[in-house]
């Protein structure tokens, strides 16, 4: 009987309950665990409006094609989640649940996030538009590739490839994303060839070529240090990956818009939550909470190559990336309408 308010954070769980245990219960059981309730009544709850505060699960349906998944509708009040912040928000809805009792299997397969609670991130900075500008190429697709092989180049021959991509009619080459700064190839000795592989391409095609340096760090400090002295040399990008978390990420993408930076994610890690169908989290979730974040780019995957993905559901990933408004789109994996207040697309 619950009403849907406006400023609700919906989310649509996928639960396969544990045999015996009712779906409308695991359904209440994990709204009530992502928000309010614990394990056993306690007396502090009658100093909480727990009744306005208390997470509601309006709406339970089965899973097409399955015998023992359903889908759970779950409505959160706004105010349970601190500002722009990620790490609060998904603190609450993936905090504990996925280890509940109730259920042999969750994953959260799709969220809305209200024009309010939205207009509390910064969204992307620029986006593709700016990079077309700085690369100073339209009317086209820009054509990159990354770096292979992956480890095990020293620094000089690392710049060598990027200077025979470049030359050869690329318009970037990247990073991959577990090269950060080993003995083989430290990361200054990277960077420094790397952006003269750059100058030297451009210099001898008359174009204006780009190369993706990942800052990825074990710290913060780390990060800062080796993303300013990529600006320092004159890249207009650097990337870092989806593993150093969701704070680190917030806060390099501040870091990039303060200093007119182009901000990359690899989303290296996903695959160990994004791909079991009955377990974990959708990439399109991701995708959502990544745009919010503020990065200018997203790998958000392709139907071809060696990595898994299925058209449609890849098709889901880009509109949530790119579009101003979504549609309520079940073969993409889209379930809810969601205006995206106006945060620019992320690539």
């Amino acid at each position: 009987d619950y009403n849907v308010k406006e400023t609700d954070i919906l989310a649509l769980f996928r639960i396969t309950p544990q045999p015996g245990v009712d779906p409308i219960e695991a359904a209440a059981a994990v709204a009530g665990e992502s928000s309010t309730a614990t394990w056993t009544v306690v007396w502090t709850d009658l100093l909480t409006a727990c009744d306005i505060y208390r997470a509601k699960a309006y709406r339970v349906d089965p899973v097409p094609g399955t015998n023992d998944q359903f889908f759970a509708y779950i409505a959160y009040e706004c105010d349970l989640f601190e500002e722009g912040s990620l790490a609060n928000l998904t603190a609450s809805i993936i905090g504990n649940v996925f280890g509940f009792k109730a259920v042999k299997a969750l994953r959260l397969e799709d969220m809305r996030i209200p024009y309010a609670y939205l207009k509390t991130f910064q969204g992307p900075a620029t986006g593709v538009i700016v990079e077309r500008e700085r690369l100073d190429t339209f009317g086209r697709p820009l054509l990159g590739a990354t770096v292979k092989p992956k480890l095990g180049l020293s620094g000089k021959n690392y710049g060598r490839v990027v200077y025979e991509g470049l030359r050869g009619g690329l318009d970037f080459l990247k990073d991959d994303e577990n090269i950060n700064s080993q003995p083989f190839m430290r990361w200054k000795e990277r960077f420094l060839y790397c952006m003269e592989g750059v100058n030297r391409a451009a210099a001898a095609t008359g174009e204006v070529k780009g190369s993706y340096l990942n800052v990825t760090a074990a710290t913060m400090e780390n990060m800062y240090e080796r993303a300013d002295y990529a600006n320092s040399i004159g890249t207009v990008i650097v990337m870092i990956d989806l593993v150093v978390g969701y704070t680190a990420i917030q806060t390099m993408a501040i870091w990039a818009r303060k200093a007119q930076m182009i901000l990359h994610l690899h989303r290296a890690g996903n695959s160990t939550y994004a791909r079991q169908k009955n377990h974990g989290i959708n990439f399109r979730v991701i995708c959502k909470w990544m745009r919010m974040s503020g990065v200018d780019h997203i790998h958000a995957g392709t139907v071809v190559g060696k990595l898994e993905g299925d058209p449609l559901m890849v098709k889901g990933f880009y509109n949530t990336l790119l579009l101003t408004e979504l549609k309520v789109n079940l073969a993409e994996g889209l379930f809810f309408d969601m205006d995206w207040a106006s945060l620019r697309k992320c690539v």
